[in-house]
């Protein structure tokens, strides 16, 4: 099993209510019903929330900042930006697939990038916000990934290679995965890719670190409100509205407790 990281980096941030939180959009120019979705709920936020957190995996993947120069990103940009500038803070924090999103994007954007964890008091509550694939520790080939890539000296070296060199690296990894997605279909076998889960332990080291009993997370792709006798656990949502199976869901967070907010395309 291996360890997390469970102090967060700073102290609780204080934010107003309504606060909206989702994760796991892997937005694409492949996937224009999503980004039409997302782009329907910042029009709504700017009306009827006060603070937006984006729990990680924004992006289906990016490479460097240079991205933020591509069409595709400076759409995604602007749409952030005039959410922020209607008074709305939208706060950033890395995932798996965009953990080398940096201060350029971030700047476009408007938005706060946040170090995961992070705690913060909304709506008199103090939660804990994570991506959350740090909380899947039993996923040993995931985190032997995790531990390489989040090495400083490592991403030092690929943001070195040509930008060129670096999408090529990231399309053949999701070709990778959708050829293994390809076999399993032909083998008569599910196609859904499965993600490692939080195990117990890490959730309730995390907690007990933050002094808190609540708890939001993406990463899973497994949607659900988890609730025992100290603590409960809000699982984002993942959004794919393009695909066969379409979800998309908010998680809002106000003086009245959480609620989803289903979206559709």
């Amino acid at each position: 099993m291996t360890a997390i990281p469970t102090t967060p980096v700073a102290g609780p941030l204080e934010v107003q209510a309504p606060a909206w939180f989702i994760s796991d959009l892997h937005l694409t120019p492949g996937m224009p019903r999503t980004l039409a979705a997302f782009e329907r709920v910042l029009e709504r936020a700017a009306k009827e929330a006060r603070t937006l957190f984006i729990l990680g995996d924004f992006f289906e993947f990016w490479v460097g900042d240079e991205e933020t120069s591509s069409p595709f990103a400076t759409q995604v940009a602007m749409a952030l930006r005039a959410l922020a500038g209607r008074g709305v803070p939208v706060y950033l924090m890395h995932g798996n697939r965009d953990f080398l999103l940096g201060k350029r994007f971030a700047s476009a954007a408007g938005v706060t990038l946040l170090p995961d964890p992070t705690v913060i008091l909304c709506a008199g509550q103090r939660v804990v916000l994570s991506h959350g694939d740090m909380l899947c520790t039993d996923d040993e080939r995931y985190n032997r990934f995790r531990r390489w890539t989040r090495k400083p000296w490592v991403q030092r070296v690929f943001l070195a290679l040509p930008l060129s060199a670096r999408l090529a690296v990231a399309r053949r990894l999701r070709a990778d995965s959708e050829a293994g997605r390809l076999r399993q279909l032909e083998q008569g076998l599910p196609t859904q890719v499965v993600y490692g889960d939080a195990t117990p332990a890490a959730v309730t080291a995390l907690l007990e670190a933050c002094d808190a009993r609540l708890l939001v997370h993406g990463h899973t792709h497994r949607p659900a409100r988890h609730q025992d006798v100290s603590s409960v656990r809000w699982v984002l949502t993942d959004w794919d509205l393009d695909g066969s199976h379409p979800r998309a869901a908010v998680l809002q967070l106000d003086e009245g407790g959480f609620q989803l907010l289903p979206q559709t395309a």
